[in-house]
């Protein structure tokens, strides 16, 4: 059984810096395509960012050149680190685990960022 718990998310000004990690439990990790989604009220869940586990990465157009995911397989972690955040950037934050050419897919339960002054 696969867990996922994301951590780091909080209040910060526009222009501020967070760290989000997703600690994931099981064997599968290393094998897993992982990747941060988002939602906020009345909007879709989006993808931000996802990283295979050769460590290819891809970013939504609105994070591109602010935020980085990276993986540590040794730690069963992901990370995103977001720079330079925006108001619009206010949304919960959900870790995704996906076992590639499988329909296996696993949530976490998600962490709240907002970015108010």
């Amino acid at each position: 059984q696969v867990q996922l718990v994301e951590s780091g998310g909080g209040l910060v000004q526009p222009g501020g810096s967070l760290r989000l990690s997703c600690a994931a439990s099981g064997s599968r990790f290393s094998i897993s395509t992982m990747g941060w989604y988002r939602q906020s009220p009345g909007k879709e869940r989006e993808l931000v960012a996802g990283i295979t586990r050769d460590g290819s990465t891809n970013y939504a157009d609105s994070v591109r050149g602010r935020f980085t995911i990276s993986r540590d397989n040794a730690k069963n972690t992901v990370y995103l680190q977001m720079n330079s955040l925006k108001p619009e950037d206010t949304a919960v934050y959900y870790c995704n685990l996906r076992v590639p050419f499988t329909t296996v897919q696993h949530w976490g339960r998600g962490t709240q960022v907002t970015v108010s002054s």
